[in-house]
């Protein structure tokens, strides 16, 4: 799976990350009370799909270039 779920501290609502301990691109979408990491491809296009203000999916579109 691509979307790793991260934890949110249920007391305080604070999601904690350390950047250091993660590596290459990526991006944190948050969507009601849920957070996740999705990691971004060297090669490609994530799009974010939405609807009704809630997130529905994310959905990669890799290639690589010769």
């Amino acid at each position: 799976m691509r979307l790793k779920d991260l934890e949110i501290n249920p007391s305080t609502m604070r999601l904690d990350i350390d950047i250091m301990e993660l590596e290459g691109n990526f991006a944190i979408v948050v969507s009601e009370g849920k957070a996740r990491l999705a990691e971004l491809p060297s090669h490609g296009e994530t799009k974010i799909v939405t609807h009704q203000g809630k997130v529905k999916r994310v959905k990669w579109d890799e290639g690589e270039e010769f």
